[in-house]
């Protein structure tokens, strides 16, 4: 059986790409490259236009900003200018710290009043600590248990939420 060529039958799939009809030297269901290279040039376009126009309604709305005046409140007109309710920014809290430390330093070490009237004074907090240890801190005085109470030795214990052991017999 001879071979007829212009039979539509093929062997495999591979053999229909071999002979295409018409001598093209390409196929038909290819990529338009020309419509690809349309389709860049308008994206690039619009990009650069778009970029423009924001470049444009940034530059206007600046200049409108710039361009107003400062509002004026009806209730602060004629008034001095009055700072805020606290608290407030600090404009230079390094500084503010290191006069706070200071000052706090300066009340450690140093003797003077609290109120005159009540005749209270603060000390410098080495000499509070020589003088407690001198005079000793106060203390209640011992008493014997009450019948009933806790016997000496006997203390609640912090997971007894306070109730009282009672002594083994022993």
């Amino acid at each position: 059986m001879a071979h007829d060529p212009h039979s539509h039958s093929h062997a495999s799939a591979d053999d229909e790409y071999l002979n295409t009809p018409g001598g093209a030297g390409h196929e038909h269901t290819d990529a338009n490259v020309w419509m690809i290279v349309q389709f860049a040039i308008w994206l690039v376009g619009s990009a650069v236009i778009v970029h423009i126009g924001m470049y444009v309604m940034f530059r206007v709305f600046a200049d409108q900003r710039e361009a107003k005046a400062p509002a004026e409140f009806p209730l602060a007109v004629g008034q001095e200018q009055r700072l805020p309710a606290g608290p407030r920014l600090q404009r230079f809290p390094v500084n503010e710290i290191y006069e706070f430390r200071t000052g706090e330093n300066e009340r450690l070490n140093s003797y003077g009043w609290i109120d005159r009237n009540a005749g209270t004074v603060h000390i410098p907090i080495a000499d509070a600590m020589r003088m407690t240890l001198e005079r000793g801190l106060p203390a209640r005085p011992q008493t014997a248990p009450p019948d009933g109470d806790v016997a000496p030795g006997m203390m609640p214990q912090d997971s007894s939420s306070g109730r009282t052991l009672e002594r083994r017999r022993e």
